[in-house]
């Protein structure tokens, strides 16, 4: 049996892919592909929901870095996030000069939410504790400042 040319047009299931939640357009893109639309619809498609501000890639960065916060992730982990999304560089660093959020607080609230006030008494403990950290998205500095914070008190 062939392959069946989708039931719906380009325009249909783009927007129902945008009803359920923001997209970026390589996301959105790739999606439609995946279902079988030819190129030149999928493009159709994409200009229709951008004319009418359904699909709008800084909005959905937006978005991303507002879920990120609070996901607990830092800047190099919501900025990979962005790119594997497909969100272009200039939005990406447009939306982080808007933002005003103090990685180092970040940081340190990340660490007493997961530590708590527990010691880090052996080079073991200190090294789990960095490993976690890093994959949250966090740079040296800030995780340094996270830590050393936690041993003050």
């Amino acid at each position: 049996m062939k392959k069946q040319t989708p039931k719906q047009s380009a325009k249909e299931a783009a927007i129902g892919y945008l009803s359920r939640r923001d997209h970026a357009e390589k996301e959105l893109r790739q999606k439609l592909k995946t279902r079988g639309y030819c190129e030149s619809d999928i493009t159709e498609a994409i200009d229709f929901c951008q004319d009418y501000n359904w699909l709008d890639d800084a909005r959905y960065a937006g978005m991303m870095m507002r879920s990120g916060i609070a996901k607990g992730w830092g800047e190099l982990r919501i900025k990979q996030e962005m790119k594997m999304k497909g969100v272009h560089g200039t939005i990406v660093s447009q939306i982080f000069e808007e933002n005003d959020t103090d990685w180092y607080e970040q940081a340190r609230d990340v660490a007493r939410r997961k530590f708590g006030n527990s010691e880090m008494d052996t080079p073991k403990e200190k090294a789990r504790r960095f490993r976690f950290m890093q994959y949250r998205g966090f740079d040296f500095e800030q995780i340094k400042y996270a830590l050393d914070t936690d041993d003050d008190e």
